[in-house]
């Protein structure tokens, strides 16, 4: 029986996530935003786990929570999905936007190192476990617009890999996901065609397996993955050209995944 901490849990991929591993019968760690998403998610569930109720920019909260569930797991956790993310569009030339931008970074990046930050000795001791960080297409090429969003998702790309140097020899593996366009409530407000389109069940079904697998990086659906890798190739004066004027995300109001 696996033990997975999942953040992000009450909506979107970290839902989608819960409910696929509680499928194969895992003890849970559901944490989230809202506390009544979390018990109705876990009402719904096979099996006992348990709900964190916690805004992952609040570092003490998650730490707390993450501690509750090592303890609950008798001190060994098999699978730690930093999941939770937002996301809106953001213009630099436009100072209000900073404090948006900041809690995109906060949420999607700095969020996501301190949800690691608790299991990695655990880990070290039992000499296994996954910590699997939760990308986006979207942090391979700066898209306008996106400038928080790309970032943040660039550096968890980024960070991840560091994580994994750092981590070999330990018997810890670290999996880096980046998602296409997944069907969540995030994506239902894109005022633009997403190709690729996947329902959130589908993904966390190939997901689940990759983290299985201990694959180091995935892209999700696999046709995006085909993007990703031509559009790192892509030259600078081309991309450019190709993407100045894509469309973009709606600006002001944050959304949780």
């Amino acid at each position: 029986m696996q033990r997975v901490f999942i953040t992000g849990a009450s909506s979107g991929l970290g839902r989608a996530l819960a409910e696929r591993y509680a499928a194969a019968g895992a003890t849970l760690g559901l944490l989230g935003r809202r506390q009544e998403a979390l018990a109705e998610l876990a009402d719904r569930l096979p099996g006992a786990h348990r709900c964190y109720a916690v805004d992952v920019r609040d570092r003490q909260a998650l730490h707390a929570a993450a501690r509750d569930f090592l303890a609950f797991c008798q001190g060994r956790v098999d699978v730690v999905i930093a999941s939770a993310g937002i996301s809106a569009g953001t213009l630099t030339g436009h100072e209000e936007d900073y404090e948006v931008f900041k809690a995109i970074v906060d949420t999607n990046l700095l969020a996501t190192v301190a949800t690691f930050e608790p299991f990695v000795e655990p880990m070290r001791a039992a000499g296994s476990g996954t910590l699997v960080g939760i990308a986006s297409v979207a942090g391979i090429r700066g898209l306008p617009g996106a400038g928080a969003y790309s970032a943040s998702k660039s550096a968890v790309i980024t960070y991840c890999e560091s994580l994994r140097l750092e981590l070999a020899g330990a018997g810890i593996k670290v999996v880096t996901i980046a998602p296409g366009y997944i069907r969540t409530a995030m994506t239902a407000r894109n005022p633009y065609s997403m190709p690729f389109l996947m329902d959130a069940g589908d993904f966390a079904r190939r997901a689940a397996a990759a983290i299985g697998r201990g694959v180091s990086y995935t892209v999700i659906p696999w046709q995006m993955g085909v993007v990703a890798r031509l559009m790192r190739l892509l030259p600078n004066a081309l991309y450019d050209r190709l993407a100045r004027n894509a469309p973009r995300k709606p600006r002001s109001a944050t959304r949780q995944g």
